[in-house]
């Protein structure tokens, strides 16, 4: 199976934010790009994620302030990240069993990526869709296995 890291485009944006920033900010940010998380970072190290369910469940439901509580009060901390040379397999492992939405990919410390578990499922179904492809050549003596 493929290494991450051929999910990864290369040059894109990961958009990050403080500990320090307001819930609004990164609700902003995650409004703005159509994103389900935003990684938190604190001098270049992740140090936590923030996302639509942490919003949901430590912030409206508490009926907290959007504009005046911070990231750091309600982010989900110590992260599990993978780095760029693990499978897609291990991957999908990682967040099927713990119920994760993304997975943050770091390189030698650093953030440079987060792909979610429908990248991981695409990417599953069309290596899938590729073998029965190979088999069906295969089986029907028109070529050869992949």
């Amino acid at each position: 199976m493929l290494p991450i890291s051929a999910l990864i485009r290369g040059g894109s944006t990961v958009w990050t934010v403080s500990p320090d920033d307001t819930v609004l900010d990164a609700l902003n940010i995650l409004a703005e790009r159509n994103i389900g998380v935003v990684p938190v970072v604190h001098s270049g190290n992740l140090v936590g994620i923030f996302s639509e369910r942490d919003y949901t469940r430590r912030v409206g439901l508490l009926g907290r302030s959007a504009k005046t509580t911070l990231i750091s009060e309600v982010m989900t901390e110590n992260v599990q990240t993978v780095n760029p040379d693990e499978s897609i397999d291990e991957c999908m492992q990682i967040v099927v069993s713990k119920g994760f939405r993304h997975l943050p990919v770091v390189r030698a410390g650093e953030l440079i990526a987060v792909v979610s578990a429908n990248d991981l499922l695409a990417q599953v179904i069309r290596s899938k869709e590729m073998e029965i492809g190979s088999l069906e050549s295969l089986l029907s003596g028109v070529g050869e296995i992949t």
